[in-house]
């Protein structure tokens, strides 16, 4: 038996998850959550169960300013925050992260410009949270 908190809405039911049958052989009858207050708590539970998932951030670097011949004030922003735009499979998660910080970025960055598209034919775009002009 697993214990869980849900994540999907502010509640946050403890749930207990209990799994009859081996990982390899799972499907929703192997599976029961109890402790939830609606059919979504079942679904987050045996989604965590099967193939847990995360929304990842993380920073990428600005280009140097003599790579980029850009004038950058000692007080502008050295790192641009992006996120996933969808959940990534946590065994993936470092592969997804050594690809981010090997990014080098030319500023000006808006907010939902995409850094990677489609990282690896897995559906997932990384994107800027945050604009970034020249003299921030």
């Amino acid at each position: 038996m697993r214990s869980l908190t849900c994540i999907v809405c502010p509640i946050g039911c403890s749930l207990d998850v209990n799994e009859s049958g081996g990982i390899e052989n799972q499907n929703e009858a192997d599976i029961s959550v109890t402790g939830n207050r609606c059919a979504r708590g079942v679904v987050y539970a045996i989604e965590e169960i099967r193939a847990p998932k995360r929304i990842v951030t993380a920073t990428v670097s600005s280009a140097d300013a003599q790579d980029s011949k850009q004038t950058i004030f000692s007080n502008s922003i050295k790192r641009i925050p992006v996120k996933t735009s969808s959940p990534c499979l946590r065994e993936k998660i470092p592969s997804l992260l050594r690809d981010i910080y090997k990014i080098k970025l030319n500023l000006p960055v808006k907010a939902g410009d995409i850094v990677i598209e489609n990282w690896n034919n897995e559906g997932i775009d990384v994107i800027a949270t945050r604009t970034v002009n020249i003299e921030q």
